[in-house]
């Protein structure tokens, strides 16, 4: 099964990397391509929708949630784990965001990979003092759905505008002053 799982993950990342200057090159959904090995991408032309990214909520076990529950808002999707060094700086960052901009119609939304344990995240969320929801998908499986996006990129993070199309993608830790214009010049249009 793990080999058929690392076959699979490698076809995409060929067929991610055959398709064009950028990634949103074909099609009609989006499919990730860094131009030049850039780690901040911004998408400011032809936008692509994200594939619906949902499952279990990480606090309230037998609790689905989705991107697609926050449709008409700006939603920043980070991929996360409590392994992750840079990640203990981020989350707070992330929850300031969340904070300052909820009320504009910017949602948060965690996703949490790679803890099989699910209590180290939980206890990761708490002890920060994290308050938006967070997918938990240890396996990182509906990551899948993003074709070609490099599932070893933790900490990245995702911006989809109002129509949850993707507006930027930044391979890289990032802070609430690196977000906050994007996200208000989001929440304008």
């Amino acid at each position: 099964m793990k080999r058929l799982i690392l076959l699979v993950m490698a076809v995409l990342a060929l067929a991610g990397c055959s398709t064009g200057k950028d990634a949103v090159s074909q099609g009609s959904s989006f499919q990730f391509v860094a131009p030049g090995g850039q780690t901040d991408i911004f998408y400011d032309g032809d936008r692509q929708p994200v594939p619906n990214l949902s499952g279990e909520d990480l606090m309230d076990e037998g609790k689905r949630i989705s991107v697609s529950d926050y449709a008409g808002k700006v939603v920043v999707v980070n991929l996360w784990g409590q392994w992750c060094a840079p990640c203990r700086t981020e989350a707070p960052e992330l929850e300031k965001l969340y904070q300052q901009e909820q009320a504009s119609g910017v949602q948060v939304l965690g996703y949490d990979v790679r803890d099989d344990n699910r209590s180290a995240p939980q206890d990761f969320v708490r002890d920060r003092g994290v308050t938006y929801p967070s997918i938990y998908d240890p396996a990182g499986r509906e990551l899948l759905k993003l074709r070609g996006y490099p599932l070893n990129a933790v900490p990245s993070t995702i911006v989809l505008d109002k129509q949850q199309r993707v507006a930027a993608v930044y391979l890289r830790s990032i802070l609430a002053s690196d977000l906050l214009p994007l996200v208000d010049r989001l929440v304008k249009e």
